[in-house]
């Protein structure tokens, strides 16, 4: 067997990142698959709860409209009867519709201080419901979707794609619902004034309703193309924010600015075009607005000079007619609201449609009690083997036992499949064929939590929180003491540090622990999956971000964490290599040396020459 050149350039997870091939990939598109009524069903989901709120908006508006609509058919009576009346000294009629009027602005204005704040409490629940739906959605998908479909994407969908929804549920619906109501409302109220003006009132409508079509169209495509672009802006900026050292010490700040003007200018472009429909709109909107309105003001002049019509009925109709267009612009505003929201509900829709590729059993199992007093529990790769969505194959059949309570250290050239291989043992991914088996255990048949309680992996990046050191190390047990995470902390060799820290515990470690070292970092990771108390710990380049003494401290402390545990170690150092009783030299996905430190270095293979190359360097 021959074994990988070296292991000296051996990198993080990164190296074994789903490869991009020629298979067609929807991540590489904004848009995710939606399934057919995915995108009707999710509002349908997020209105039902509030069914009868919905309701309640509903009829407070219909009475506001019935309340606004009134006002013209009072001008009418006032101009035909009541100043004639007056005119006779009769002053009731004109007082009447004084009073009337009054009381309709009056109860107009009240049912619509009703409606927004009716209608503000429906939209602020479906927001909340819905922020939270693509928060918990996202947490429980798999790492390969993450690995795939960016954060900056994930922003996208909970910010921009939500506000968008926002403007659509608190302005554009009472924009159309107005509309509708007025069209109903106004073209009874014309007929029934006069049939000849509520004809050609109605009649206007034709051309009316094409233009709104084309709109709606056109302007979709438009919006669509929009959401498209401000997901790439923030995707490029959270990339350039979260990578601002490289980026500093490359001196990529040039590149970075003509990158995101290039997608910054095709966004400004795409909002212009958004712009122009609506212009073709209103400008359309407003033509046949004016020429209906011109030929009922003087067909029914004519009609009033010659007595056939009366001149307050006139005068309604002509104020009818004005509020009627008058919506008919604003509806441009929520056809914008509703083409934005469309697009934007279709792509969290499709989000939301994604299922994990890991899935919870759905009759799980628990672990069997242990046979010994040993921590660790019998790992089984039985005919695993690995391959990504888009194509490729990592990791062809093999079997692997790695008996309870042993170390096993991995190594092996970048992409040879080590993190792949942890991976599998943490089931962050399933395998394509074979089984992973925990104690006899299928790892898909245990729920997340019994698994997550049996494995626990530590990376190259110890990610910590914004919190205090001691809930960074109580993630691995949230119920667990301050003593009990002391302990952990001195076990593992870092009370010392975090005691010189301003606040001890309760020390703040700030963004992704920014306030304290890399190599610390790594320490309170190792702390945090001591307290954990695993039965198989998984060490995915752990100490590469330690210095000398800080991986010598590491590895002194790891003889008390591992022992007894089954533990699979990627090491990237050969010094780690020397805690393990058992190595495992991987190359193209295959395991091509396994035996213990000592049998491997007195051998001819590629590790003993990796170790002896090593030896030299250090003298």
């Amino acid at each position: 067997m021959t074994a990988p050149a070296t292991t000296s350039s051996v990198t993080d997870d990164d190296a074994e990142a789903p490869a991009r091939t020629a298979v067609d990939d929807p991540f590489d598109k904004d848009v995710l698959p939606t399934p057919p009524g995915a995108t009707g069903a999710l509002l349908r989901s997020l209105l039902a709860p509030m069914r009868a709120r919905v309701a309640l908006t509903s009829l407070l508006l219909l009475l506001q409209q019935a309340a606004v609509q009134a006002g013209p058919l009072l001008v009418a009576y006032a101009i035909d009867r009541a100043v004639p009346a007056f005119r006779a000294d009769d002053h009731g009629p004109l007082v009447a519709v004084g009073v009337g009027y009054l009381l309709c602005a009056l109860v107009s204005g009240g049912l619509q201080y009703a409606f927004l704040i009716t209608s503000a409490r429906v939209n602020q629940d479906a927001l909340l419901d819905l922020r939270g739906r693509i928060f918990r959605h996202a947490q429980a998908l798999s790492l390969d979707f993450h690995e795939r479909y960016t954060s900056g994407r994930l922003i996208s969908r909970s910010t921009t794609d939500v506000e968008s929804l926002r403007e659509l549920l608190s302005e554009g619906l009472q924009e159309l619902v107005t509309v509708i109501l007025s069209f109903l409302y106004i073209s009874a109220m014309l007929l029934w004034l006069d049939l000849g003006l509520g004809a050609v009132a109605v009649a206007s409508f034709v051309p009316l309703y094409l233009l709104v079509r084309i709109y709606q169209r056109r302007a979709g495509q438009v919006f669509r193309a929009r959401s498209t672009a401000i997901a790439a802006v923030i995707v490029k900026f959270v990339e350039t924010m979260n990578g601002i050292r490289p980026v500093r010490a490359f001196r990529r700040e040039a590149v970075n600015d003509a990158d995101f003007g290039v997608l910054n200018r095709r966004h400004e472009r795409i909002n212009g075009d958004a712009l122009l429909e609506m212009a073709r709109y209103v400008t359309g909107s407003r033509l046949v607005a004016n020429t209906a309105v011109a030929v009922i003001v003087l067909w029914g002049a004519t009609r009033v000079a010659d007595g056939s019509l009366a001149l307050g009925v006139l005068a309604a109709a002509v104020l009818y007619l004005r509020r009627l267009y008058d919506p008919i612009d604003r509806l441009a505003m929520f056809l914008n609201s509703y083409q934005s929201a469309a697009a934007s509900l279709e792509k969290i829709a499709g989000l939301l449609a994604q299922t994990p590729s890991v899935p919870e059993p759905s009759a799980p199992r628990e672990l069997p009690a242990r046979e010994s007093e040993l921590p660790g529990r019998e790992v089984v790769f039985d005919g695993v083997s690995f391959g990504y969505r888009t194509g490729g194959e990592i990791l062809p059949r093999f079997d692997l036992t790695l008996p309870a309570g042993q170390t096993v250290a991995v190594v092996g050239s970048t992409g040879a499949g080590k993190s792949t291989l942890a991976k599998l043992l943490a089931r962050f991914y399933d395998p394509s064929g074979g089984r992973v088996l925990l104690d006899g255990v299928d790892l898909r048949e245990l729920a997340v939590p019994e698994l997550r309680r049996g494995v626990v992996m530590v990376t190259q990046e110890a990610f910590l929180f914004s919190g205090t050191v001691a809930e960074n190390i109580a993630i691995g047990r949230p119920d667990a003491s301050r003593e009990e995470i002391e302990r952990a902390a001195k076990a593992i060799g870092a009370h010392e540090f975090i005691s010189a820290l301003p606040d001890g515990y309760d020390t703040d470690v700030r963004k992704r622990g920014g306030r304290i070292s890399a190599g610390q970092r790594q320490l309170v990771a190792f702390a945090r999956a001591l307290l954990a108390d695993p039965a198989v710990l998984i060490l995915d380049e752990a100490t590469s971000s330690l210095d000398v003494p800080g991986e010598r401290a590491v590895q002194a402390a790891m003889a008390t964490v591992l022992k007894g545990r089954t533990a699979v170690v990627i090491a990237h150092r050969l010094s780690t290599v020397e805690i393990a009783d058992r190595v495992l030299v991987m190359e193209h996905g295959r395991i091509v040396e396994d035996g213990s430190p000592a049998a491997l270095i007195a051998g001819t293979g590629r590790f003993a020459e990796l170790h002896r190359a090593w030896r030299d360097s250090l003298a």
